[in-house]
C-alpha cells in the first residue's frame, strides 16, 4: 500500500470496544485495543495515503450471538431501538464502503453499525 500511494485498512472491533461490559474483561480489552491500534495507525499511515478505520458491529446474527441471545435476547432486544439484530451483510456494507473511494476523507474513525444500540 505504501508502495503505490494509497490503501485502506478495515479492523473489526465491536461496540466493546467503545464501553465495559461486566464480565467480559477479555473480550473488552481486546477490542479497545483494536480501537486504539485504529486510531494509531490512521495517523501512522496518512502521509502513505493509507486510510485506517474500523468496524463496530452490535449485535449481529452470528454464530457467535446465538448462547448470548438464548440467554438473555429480551433484555438485549429491549437495548436495539431498531427492534432487531443485524446481519454480516450490514457489516460487509460498511466494509465496502469504507474501502472505497466514497470514503476517501475518511480515515481514523469507528463505525458503529448497531441498530442504534450505543446511542440510546
Amino acid at each position: 500500500m505504501a508502495k503505490q500511494g494509497s490503501g485502506a485498512i478495515v479492523n473489526t472491533a465491536s461496540i466493546a470496544g467503545l464501553f465495559g461490559i461486566p464480565t467480559s474483561s477479555a473480550y473488552v480489552a481486546s477490542k479497545h485495543g483494536v480501537v486504539g491500534l485504529t486510531r494509531t495507525a490512521a495517523l501512522e499511515y496518512a502521509e502513505n495515503g493509507i486510510r485506517v478505520n474500523a468496524v463496530c458491529p452490535g449485535f449481529i446474527e452470528t454464530d457467535m450471538t446465538k448462547d448470548t441471545m438464548a440467554r438473555r435476547g429480551a433484555q438485549i432486544m429491549a437495548g436495539i431501538p431498531v427492534k432487531r439484530m443485524g446481519t454480516p451483510q450490514h457489516i460487509a456494507e460498511m466494509v465496502c464502503w469504507l474501502c472505497s473511494d466514497r470514503a476517501a476523507y475518511v480515515t481514523g474513525s469507528t463505525h458503529t453499525v448497531d441498530g442504534a444500540y450505543t446511542a440510546a
